[in-house]
């Protein structure tokens, strides 16, 4: 339990979890950590959620999240656009989700939607506290320091959520292997100018972007051949913005008053381990990337789901530490298959005369729908596997094995009104949906003994939807399939895998 006392001039506290950072990723894991019934203290230097126009795309997979936590009435019904692209090769992201497309929520909405809901579930956040030195040895300690002072945090546990240039992953010096930026594009929010919209488009000196809402235009350029600047962690001038712009388009942006001015290069780094022992890692605090598509926010958010529940889970002590292996393992295999996109985007995107062969033929691939479908899959989200069972899935496993569970509905086996499998993942709990109506037995007899973790559940799929009849799946907190079968068979191995083992097997 959280405890807060003074030492001379120093408090200190107590926790389950320190989370340094409170951005969307950090805040992701309060929520999910206080959900789980770990305690959770989060330190950011920052006095509130970023006033900046950072990220401001949703992905479907994250939309899902959202709506499995019961977030998204509060969200409201955000803009979507059901084109993305891949490279600036426009792309339709339609696939089967409740939530297709992208979403237009600027990040500033998504930390404070994420503040509420971390605070309301009894996380302490601490604004204005800048992390200084930590150890980690049976624990961590941790030293910051606060607006009244110096501040000490003794955790089980440390998640550092702390951005790109995090403070964390120097002061455990994790190695962190890759490439700096060569390129860059200068980016600027701006009121009182009057572009035409541009998608990625290509001219002869350079990539140009611009949209303009709510009176707002923000315009994105890179000079091809130009390479990133160094700037000691300073942002350009608006002045560098309207010189590149206009030597790349022909237009002056110069009279427009500048909202907001940034410059992010294509960087390429991840962490060799996202675990160091007591100290773990997540968002661009595990990997640095330029963020084509609006995947880096997206990607860290999903770091978080993976994350929290199987952290609180250890740290309640109805997991070994062994689970928290698998967080690296499924999350890393995913940041490095994201990278890896991300760097293939960069050359469509900023290489000059040269890849306009390749853009070409990536124009016609991506009409051949498998092609369109696996690229909106990595770039949603929607495509993820995990390996569940290892050391590989089997090409002849269940088809949802690993896989998150579809949004669908449920007719009930009893009297009840209908209902979305989505709902019932809103306690944060596992979930043995039983498929054939009938509350098979057998399977409710084998995970009687986890039930204080995973709520049974026997419910007949409506017709004609994605979920196959007279089967059961075993389903993880964040929502993806664990084990897949018509018996009991296996299920009490999955159950202790990713469930923990019982009482009396302790």
């Amino acid at each position: 339990m959280t405890t807060d006392h003074q030492d001379t001039d120093t408090t200190i506290l107590d926790t389950d979890v320190l989370v340094v950072g409170a951005g969307p990723a950090g805040l992701m894991l309060a929520t999910e950590l206080r959900l789980g019934g770990a305690e959770v203290v989060v330190v950011d230097q920052r006095p509130g959620p970023t006033t900046e126009s950072r990220a401001s795309t949703l992905h479907a997979r994250t939309m899902e999240i959202l709506d499995s936590r019961g977030l998204l009435d509060e969200l409201g019904t955000p803009p979507c656009e059901p084109r993305g692209h891949f490279g600036g090769v426009p792309l339709d992201l339609t696939l089967p989700s409740p939530h297709p497309g992208q979403w237009k929520v600027a990040q500033t909405r998504t930390e404070e939607l994420l503040q509420r809901r971390a605070a309301v579930l009894g996380a302490d956040l601490r604004r204005r506290h800048q992390l200084l030195s930590l150890t980690a040895e049976d624990g961590v300690e941790a030293e910051a320091i606060g607006p009244y002072g110096p501040v000490r945090i003794r955790a089980r546990y440390l998640v550092g959520c702390d951005g790109e240039d995090s403070t964390v992953r120097r002061l455990v010096r994790a190695p962190f292997p890759g490439k700096d930026a060569a390129r860059e594009l200068l980016r600027a929010d701006v009121s009182g100018v009057e572009v035409a919209d541009r998608r990625f488009q290509r001219l002869e000196h350079g990539l140009a972007i611009a949209a303009t809402r709510e009176g707002v235009t923000r315009v994105m350029v890179h000079e091809f051949g130009r390479p990133a600047a160094e700037r000691g962690g300073a942002e350009p001038d608006f002045a560098e913005v309207t010189d590149v712009w206009k030597r790349v388009t022909g237009e002056d942006i110069s009279q427009g008053t500048p909202l907001w001015v940034n410059a992010f290069g294509d960087a390429n780094r991840q962490l060799a381990h996202y675990r160091h022992g007591r100290v773990l890692f997540a968002g661009d605090a595990a990997h640095r990337q330029m963020p084509s598509g609006g995947q880096a926010l997206n990607l860290g958010v999903q770091d978080a789901f993976n994350l929290g529940w199987k952290l609180a889970a250890v740290v309640r002590g109805s997991a070994g530490e062994d689970l928290l292996d698998s967080y690296h393992s499924e999350r890393h295999t995913v940041g490095r298959q994201v990278l890896a996109n991300i760097r293939a985007q960069v050359e469509l995107l900023l290489g000059g005369p040269e890849v306009e062969p390749a853009r070409a033929l990536l124009t016609e691939l991506v009409a051949l729908d498998g092609v369109r479908q696996h690229l909106a899959g990595m770039i949603s989200g929607l495509g993820i596997r995990y390996d569940v069972e290892g050391p590989e899935i089997d090409s002849g496993a269940h088809p949802l094995l690993g896989r998150r569970l579809p949004d669908a509905w449920l007719e009930p086996a009893e009297r009840g009104a209908r209902r979305r499998t989505t709902e019932l993942l809103r306690t944060g709990r596992g979930l043995l949906l039983s498929l054939d109506g009938d509350g098979a037995p057998a399977l409710r007899a084998t995970a009687a003994p986890w039930s204080d973790r995973v709520a049974f559940v026997a419910d007949r799929p409506a017709a004609g939807g994605p979920l196959p009849t007279g089967q059961a799946l075993l389903v993880r907190p964040d929502g993806y399939v664990a084990w897949a079968g018509s018996g009991p068979a296996g299920l009490a191995r999955a159950l202790t895998r990713w469930f923990g083992t019982l009482a009396a097997d302790d």
